[in-house]
């Protein structure tokens, strides 16, 4: 397919659907079931809702998540889990470490955290204390796969076990729900989900950078080797060392980098991806503390945050199963085209918590991950 057919595809479904501003929709007071279904769902469009959305949730209504002594009396024993990085970017591309063979395109690798299982308090302490930029590692409270069900089920009183119009609306209960702890290091590479995704900020704001599926020729798709940090250490705040995974085993990510750390980066990044850089702006939002935003399913998304006074941000996002109908069959069939600015590869994507210790080289990567 030429490239100036799907050019014409990114034009059009904006066009005809989702907007040429690049903001998302935002709505003063929650949707009834119909409307979401039909103006958000059904349309794969993102929005997002007010505070009044969340108001009756002791989470807001009372700062509850605000207060650290609440937290850690509410959770006292609790033994939750900590990604720990060099960086803050779990699940992301970095260099391959020295020794390793050097065939991945660029050079890279598709690294992912050390997870240590701490204490909630002393895990509340880590992500404090390396939010610092002098800190060589960062902790993000980041566990997917019902995390906050599970290990944060204490705090379950403070918000609603599941979003009761999107419940509605989708007709089904969430999958998954998970609790997100992060500094202001922590940030998330461009992925997708195969998820209804409704998340809420209670404390602190995220930044969103979004793209339709329409798009995702845009990020240049390629498949890395896979590695992991590791420690040698029993302490909690060992040196990582990045370990290539063996056996080899192969991950389909996002090649951008929408925030390159130098200029030099961002010449090479915009050389190398010029789809990305030269195209149309992605969506891009803030939510705030109450506010929901509804990611539509395989909506490709980068997330950074800023953290509240205390130095932290919280949310919590609902994961409600999608629909794999016709719309499933039209994305599956787009990614697997290629033209000159892209890589021959399809372009199956996986999300943002898969433990690569649990995959083998042929497995539809896919289904292993939920975030």
């Amino acid at each position: 397919m030429a490239e100036g057919q799907v050019r014409d595809l990114w034009r059009e479904a904006r066009e005809l659907g989702l907007g040429i501003s690049g903001e998302v929709e935002r709505l003063e007071s929650p949707p009834s079931p119909l409307v979401f279904l039909r103006d958000f769902v059904a349309a794969n469009k993102p929005c997002i809702i007010s505070r009044a959305a969340t108001l009756h949730w002791p989470a807001v209504a009372r700062s509850l998540w605000s207060d650290d002594s609440y937290l850690c009396q509410a959770l006292d024993g609790c033994d939750v889990s900590v990604h720990l990085t060099p960086h803050g970017r779990a699940d992301s591309l970095v260099p391959i470490p020295p020794g390793a063979p050097g065939d991945a395109p660029r050079g890279l690798c598709f690294a992912s955290a050390f997870v240590r299982t701490m204490e909630f308090q002393e895990a509340l302490r880590i992500i404090y204390s390396t939010g610092s930029p002098s800190s060589p590692v960062v902790a993000y409270a980041q566990q997917q796969n019902d995390c906050f069900r599970a290990e944060y089920s204490a705090l379950s009183a403070d918000v609603e076990p599941h979003i009761p119009w999107a419940t509605e609306a989708l007709g089904c209960l969430p999958e998954a729900v998970n609790l997100w702890i992060g500094n202001g290091r922590s940030e998330t590479s461009f992925h997708k989900d195969h998820y209804e995704n409704l998340y809420v900020v209670v404390t602190g704001e995220k930044h969103f950078l979004l793209l339709p599926p329409t798009e995702v020729h845009r990020l240049y798709v390629r498949s890395y080797p896979a590695a992991q940090y590791v420690t040698s250490s029993s302490s909690e705040m060992g040196e990582l060392k990045l370990e290539m995974v063996e056996p080899k085993i192969l991950v389909p990510w996002c090649s951008v980098d929408p925030y390159p750390p130098s200029p030099e980066v961002m010449a090479d990044q915009r050389t190398s991806f010029p789809l990305y850089f030269n195209g149309p702006k992605p969506f891009q939002c803030t939510v705030k503390a109450g506010e929901i935003l509804y990611l539509p399913s395989m909506w490709l998304h980068h997330v950074s945050q800023t953290p509240d006074s205390n130095g932290r941000t919280i949310a919590i996002n609902y994961w409600y199963d999608m629909v794999f109908d016709i719309k499933y069959a039209y994305f599956n069939f787009l990614q697997s085209i290629s033209f000159s600015h892209c890589t021959n590869e399809p372009s199956r994507m996986i999300c943002n918590s898969c433990d690569v210790s649990d995959l083998s080289e042929d497995s539809e990567l896919e289904s292993t991950r939920k975030g």
